[in-house]
C-alpha cells in the first residue's frame, strides 16, 4: 500500500470502530440532517410517516377507530400541507394494502397519467433532440393527471371505516392553524434544488417571504387555501379534485404558463381511472417478498436484485464488509440492466415480468457475477424475443412513504410523489403540481428501437417506488417498507429488506446504516458514514467509486418473534413513530 493510500485509510478507521456506524459528528450538512428517532414497540397499532404531524394525524384515526386506510388518508393530506416538497394530492402513489380479514393483499396504482394530446415528442426539440430536462422541469409541460386521491378514494371505498370527511379535519385545522417550517423544507428552498421555485408567483408568494428570501426555519406557515380544497374534498369526494372548481384552477395554472404550457385538459382529470394490479412476490429465503408490479419498475427491479443474489455465497459474508457491497452491487447493476430495457406501463407495452423473475433466468445472470472483480456496464439479458432500447428518462429522488398498521392487522405500505423536490412549481388550490411526465423516457427510439417507457397519450409513466411487505411461511405479515430517493429506491429498500434478513440488528438499527447504490453505473458510498472505509477494496475490485450524499427516506415496521411490531425511522428526514 503506498504512503498517500495509508494515510487515507488510517482517515477512514477514524470514521468509526463499525464499518457501518454512522459518526454523526461529521454527518452530512444535507437539508435533513440526523435526527435521533425514538424506536416504538407496538402490539396493536403503529404508524410511521416523514413528518411528525402526518404521523399523529394518522394515529388519530386509528384511535378513533379507524382502519390503515382510514389512517393513510390522514397521512396523506397532512403530508401535502406539512411535506409539500415530496408529495401530495396534486401528485401520485402506489399502494400496497393487507386485508387481515380476507387474508389478501391488493395493489393499488394512483400512478399519473399522460395526457390525451400528447405525443412521443414531448420533449423534443424542433432538430428532434431531446430537451435539457430543467427546460421540461418546471411549468405545465411536465405535469400528468393526478392520481393519489383518487386512489385513495378507491381503497377507501373497499377499506375504510370511518367517514371520508372525517380523514381530512387534522389537514383542516392545521393548514388553517399553520405549521413551523422545519430545517428540511427551508433548506430546500434556499439550496434552490428545484430551478423554478421562484418563476411563477403562487409557489414564489408561498415559499418565500416578502423580502424574496427562503421561509426561515421555525416560521409558521398557513395555508387556508388548501384548507378549503380540503373542504371541497371532503363533502364532495375525489371528484372535487377531478371536475368544478378544483379542476379549473389546475387547467389554469398547467395551461396558463406561457414559458412551458401543458396539455393537461378537462377530459384528463374527469376520465382519470386509478386502477388494482396483481402484486410480484417472490420467495427469498424462509419469506415471500411481495412488491408493486409496472407501472413502477421498484417491485420487478427489487426481486431481481434478490433472486440473483439467492445464487451467490452473500449471506455468508458480514454486512459491513466490502465483498457484501460487491455482490449487492454487482446484482444491482444487472436487474437495472433489465430496468432500463423492458419496464414501463403493461397497459401500453408487452412487460415479460413473469419471465424477468423466472428462476432460470436469474440463475444464468447471476453467473455473470464474479465474487471479487466489479463486471463493468452490464447489458440487459433476453427473458424475450422483445426488442427494446434502453430508457433515456432522468427520474429525480423527492417523494415520501409511510407504513400503518392497525388492531385489526390490516397492514399498508405506501409510496407517494410528486416526482422532483417541489414537482413543477406550479401549484392549484393550495397544493403543489407534480412533473411526473418527466419519468418519461425523452428519447421514444433509439436506432429504430422503440424505448418502453416513451411517450403516449394517456399512458403512466415508470416510476421506482418500490412499497414492500414481506410474509412468513404462514402467509402472514412480519414487515412492510419503502423509501424515497428517485431511481435509487430500489437499492434503499433492497438493502434494507437484506439487512433485516441477514442480521440481528434492531429496525431501527438498520436504517442507521449507510447506504450503498449501484443503478449500473458508479458504485455509490453514503458520505461522511463509515462506508467509505470500503472505498480502497472496491476500487481494487475495479469499482468506479463515488462518495456523495444517499439520502434515503426509509421508513417500516416489523414484527418481532413475541408478536409485537417495532418500528424503524430514517434518521435522514424528520420522520416519526407512534403506536400502542
Amino acid at each position: 500500500m503506498t504512503p498517500s493510500r495509508l494515510l487515507c485509510t488510517l482517515l477512514l478507521l477514524l470514521l468509526g470502530t463499525s464499518a457501518w456506524a454512522i459518526n454523526e459528528s461529521i454527518a452530512p450538512e444535507n437539508a435533513t440532517g440526523w435526527q435521533h428517532p425514538r424506536r416504538i414497540l407496538a402490539s396493536e397499532a403503529l404508524v410511521v410517516s416523514a413528518h411528525p404531524l402526518a404521523t399523529e394525524a394518522g394515529f388519530n384515526m386509528l384511535q378513533q377507530g379507524g382502519s390503515a386506510l382510514d389512517a393513510a388518508v390522514a397521512v396523506q393530506a397532512m403530508l401535502t400541507l406539512v411535506e409539500p416538497q415530496s408529495s401530495g394530492i396534486g401528485g401520485g402513489a402506489f399502494m400496497l394494502y393487507w386485508d387481515q380479514s380476507s387474508q389478501t393483499l391488493h395493489a393499488y396504482d394512483g400512478r399519473e397519467t399522460a395526457p390525451a394530446t400528447v405525443t412521443e415528442r414531448l420533449f423534443l426539440q424542433d432538430d428532434g433532440t431531446a430537451m435539457a430536462w430543467s427546460d421540461a422541469l418546471v411549468g405545465g409541460r411536465s405535469v400528468g393527471v393526478p392520481g393519489v386521491l383518487k386512489m385513495l378514494e378507491m381503497a377507501h371505498q373497499r377499506h375504510g371505516r370511518l367517514d371520508w370527511a372525517t380523514l381530512f379535519a387534522p389537514g383542516i385545522a392545521q393548514a388553517e392553524q399553520g405549521f413551523v417550517v422545519g430545517n428540511r423544507l427551508h433548506r430546500l428552498i434556499a439550496t434552490g434544488v428545484n430551478p423554478g421555485l421562484d418563476r411563477y408567483p403562487s409557489s414564489r408568494d408561498y415559499f418565500f417571504d416578502a423580502t424574496g428570501s427562503p421561509l426561515a426555519t421555525g416560521s409558521l406557515l398557513r395555508n387556508p387555501e388548501l384548507a378549503d380544497s380540503f373542504r371541497l374534498i371532503a363533502a364532495q369526494g375525489a371528484d372535487a379534485l377531478y371536475q368544478g372548481p378544483l379542476a379549473d384552477k389546475i387547467l389554469q395554472s398547467v395551461t396558463a404558463t406561457q414559458d412551458n404550457p401543458g396539455q393537461l385538459s378537462r377530459t384528463d382529470l374527469a376520465g382519470y381511472t386509478a386502477r388494482e394490479r396483481e402484486p410480484v412476490c417472490m420467495p427469498y429465503r424462509e419469506y415471500r417478498v411481495c412488491g408493486f408490479p409496472p407501472p413502477t419498475s421498484g417491485g420487478v427491479t427489487l426481486l431481481q436484485i434478490l433472486g440473483l443474489l439467492q445464487h451467490t455465497s452473500l449471506a455468508e459474508l458480514p454486512h459491513d464488509s466490502a465483498g457484501f457491497a460487491h455482490l449487492f452491487t454487482q446484482a444491482s447493476r444487472l436487474a437495472y440492466a433489465d430496468r432500463a430495457h423492458y419496464l414501463a406501463d403493461p397497459d401500453f407495452v408487452e412487460v415479460p415480468t413473469k419471465a424477468l423473475l423466472e428462476t432460470e433466468y436469474l440463475r444464468q445472470r447471476a453467473q455473470l457475477i464474479h465474487s471479487e472483480r466489479d463486471m463493468g456496464l452490464a447489458t440487459p439479458g433476453q427473458p424475450t424475443t422483445l426488442s427494446r432500447a434502453e430508457d433515456q428518462s432522468p427520474e429525480r429522488p423527492s417523494t415520501s412513504h409511510f407504513v400503518i398498521r392497525d388492531a385489526e392487522g390490516n397492514l399498508l405500505s405506501m409510496t407517494s410523489s410528486i416526482e422532483m423536490a417541489f414537482g413543477s412549481t406550479l401549484m392549484a388550490g393550495g397544493f403543489l403540481l407534480n412533473n411526473q411526465l418527466t419519468d418519461f423516457s425523452f428519447v421514444p427510439e433509439i436506432n429504430g428501437a422503440p424505448v418502453a417507457n416513451r411517450v403516449e397519450a394517456g399512458k403512466r409513466p415508470r416510476s421506482s417506488m418500490a412499497p414492500i411487505m414481506v410474509f412468513d411461511a404462514d402467509n402472514q405479515p412480519v414487515a412492510a417498507l419503502g423509501s424515497p430517493g428517485g431511481s435509487r429506491i430500489i437499492n434503499y429498500v433492497a438493502q434494507t429488506l437484506l439487512l433485516m434478513m441477514h442480521t440481528n440488528l434492531t429496525l431501527q438499527d438498520i436504517l442507521y446504516q449507510p447506504n450503498v447504490s449501484n443503478r449500473n453505473g458508479e458504485t455509490e458510498l453514503e458520505e461522511a458514514t463509515a462506508a467509505e472505509q470500503l472505498l480502497f477494496e472496491l476500487q481494487d475490485m475495479g469499482h468506479r467509486v463515488s462518495i456523495r450524499e444517499l439520502n434515503s427516506g426509509i421508513h417500516a415496521i416489523r414484527r418481532l418473534p413475541d408478536g409485537r411490531w417495532e418500528s424503524g425511522v430514517d434518521p435522514r428526514r424528520e420522520g416519526m413513530a407512534l403506536g400502542r
